[in-house]
C-alpha cells in the first residue's frame, strides 16, 4: 500500500471554489456556474458566461457535427 506524502491527506475537504473567467468578456464568477458554457479548444478549457454564450449560439452550435444538431 502505498501513502500520500506528509501533510497530503486533507480529510476529504471539499474543493476550494474557484473563480471561472469568461473567455470572451473577461467577466469573473464565483464557483460553479451551471449555466456558463464549457468549451475545450486545444485541448485547453476556455469557459464562457451566460451573455457571450447566448450571443454567440450559432458559432458554437457551427462547430458541433450534425449529429448533434
Amino acid at each position: 500500500m502505498t501513502s500520500l506524502p506528509e501533510g497530503g491527506d486533507d480529510g476529504g475537504s471539499a474543493e476550494e471554489p474557484r473563480t471561472l473567467v469568461c473567455a470572451r468578456c473577461g467577466i469573473s464568477a464565483q464557483g460553479s456556474q451551471p449555466t456558463w458554457t464549457c468549451s475545450v479548444e486545444n485541448g485547453v478549457r476556455r469557459y464562457f458566461c451566460d451573455g457571450c454564450a447566448r450571443e454567440n449560439l450559432r458559432a458554437i452550435e457551427g462547430r458541433l457535427d450534425s449529429a448533434w444538431w
